[in-house]
């Protein structure tokens, strides 16, 4: 049976903390390594902690190309990428251009990116999620994310790029973090509350994918 692969990168920005880039992700990749843990699940999961995703996603590129070099499937790979950082505030969210008209523009949601191939993923993990208490939004890109570039900037796109069916969860990053790849990208700018509420909607969402 293929495994769903859950990955977080643990390099962070020269000059940055990472407390949310990408401390948040390695957090609750670790919390999920726990709950799996604790109990079987339908898919067998491989957990891996990927370095060098700031200077050009070294570790998940090698990842996904052995992958596809032993010619082996992928149930769903899902990208762990900032996941902790939430303003309330109208205003807050910013979006490339044109998606503005169809999201909130309050950055207190956790978003999934991914392919049109795995938009039934979307619809149930994000379904998941929001039964979780979380809020939670979804897009499908085509074309492995090309049209909208910045859609293609974690550690899931070596594996779009392979042909494997890959998700981000993300808080936006610089869509909503003034903190982003900074000095100040330190723990008290998180909310942990939103934190914990992510990975908890992410702990049930997995078992029922």
């Amino acid at each position: 049976m293929p495994p769903i692969v859950i990955g977080a990168h643990y390099d962070t920005a020269p000059g940055s903390p990472g407390a949310d880039d990408n401390a948040t992700g390695v957090a609750v990749l670790l919390e999920l390594a726990r709950d799996i843990a604790s109990g079987p699940i339908k898919y067998p999961v491989q957990l891996v902690a990927f370095d060098m995703e700031e200077y050009g996603c070294l570790g998940s590129s090698h990842h996904a190309a052995k992958y596809k070099q032993q010619q082996e499937s992928i149930r769903l790979m899902i990208s762990l990428e900032m996941l902790g950082y939430c303003n309330h505030n109208p205003n807050s969210q910013s979006y490339p251009a044109g998606l503005k008209y169809f999201y909130p523009n309050s950055g207190n949601f956790i978003a999934l990116i991914g392919t049109l191939r795995t938009v039934p993923d979307l619809i149930n993990l994000s379904g998941k999620i929001r039964k979780s208490g979380q809020p939670c939004e979804w897009l499908p890109v085509p074309n492995r994310g090309l049209i909208v570039p910045d859609t293609r900037r974690s550690d899931h796109v070596p594996f779009w790029d392979n042909g494997y069916p890959a998700i981000m969860v993300t808080d936006t990053a610089n869509m909503r973090n003034p903190h982003y790849h900074r000095g100040s990208d330190r723990i008290e700018t998180l909310d942990l509350d939103f934190l914990a509420g992510v990975c908890q909607g992410l702990v049930e969402a997995i078992r029922y994918i």
